[in-house]
């Protein structure tokens, strides 16, 4: 059966503990952290609906009744549902728990961390293209003037991951994850469930032989993983296109 990406179940990954941010969000959620006037997963759920997608799972574990409580059942015409982990399980370990919440075969993934303004239906014509008879997964791929802080994701010339470099390992322009993500459900299956695992360090290295590609996006990118690029945050949002007054 053809699915469509509004019939995709999408995934935030709204648990972490924020501990790089506590300086300046104390008494909150890095995902309810207030930006633009608004809780920062507001705007990822604007994007969400934008696209047109219609189903969407927050896995949520620090501080998650805060979630519920601001956000409920419904935002826009997107159906909120929930799933909480009692003990940190990393991003990928936090998938699998939420997982059976899923009804689609194909998975939307966000980082709760992160922005990147990609083309979200461009993406999953990627995807369909580089779906085989085996899983697969795409990740998007932005380009920043230095990956020093972020790592940096290598593909060649038919769009399939090479490498990641660690972070720190190399300096200059190149390309980074931008914590968005289309899984095939047949990949996250077999990951171990109710045990930490990270997708950026466990499992995506693993899935490089021949099932793992990059979305060259080119767009716009903010993380508000520290103080530095929290204070930017304003600005990035009141300078999107598609948030222009």
């Amino acid at each position: 059966m053809i699915q469509s990406l509004a019939d995709t179940t999408a995934f935030v990954l709204a648990g972490g503990l924020g501990t790089r941010l506590r300086s300046v969000v104390t008494d909150r959620p890095k995902v309810l952290a207030l930006v633009a006037g608004r809780p920062y997963l507001a705007h990822l759920l604007d994007q969400l609906a934008d696209a047109g997608l219609r189903r969407v799972v927050l896995c949520t574990g620090y501080h998650a009744d805060q979630v519920q409580a601001t956000f409920g059942t419904r935002y826009r015409e997107l159906e909120l549902l929930y799933s909480e982990e009692d003990r940190p399980l990393g991003t990928a370990g936090a998938l699998r728990l939420a997982l059976p919440q899923a009804d689609s075969e194909i998975l939307l993934v966000l980082n709760g961390d992160s922005y990147c303004a990609a083309d979200l239906s461009a993406f999953w014509r990627f995807h369909e293209s580089h779906r085989g008879s085996a899983h697969s997964a795409s990740l998007v791929l932005t380009r920043v003037a230095s990956t020093r802080r972020y790592g940096r994701v290598e593909i060649n010339s038919n769009g399939a991951v090479s490498r990641f470099l660690e972070k720190g390992a190399v300096d200059g322009p190149g390309l980074i994850n931008a914590g968005i993500y289309l899984l095939d459900r047949g990949l996250v299956e077999p990951i171990p469930a109710a045990q930490p695992v990270s997708l950026e360090r466990d499992m995506f290295p693993s899935w490089i032989a021949g099932s793992l590609y990059g979305f060259d996006a080119s767009s716009a990118f903010i993380d508000i993983g520290t103080p530095e690029s929290y204070a930017a945050a304003d600005r990035f949002f009141h300078t999107l296109p598609s948030r222009a007054a």
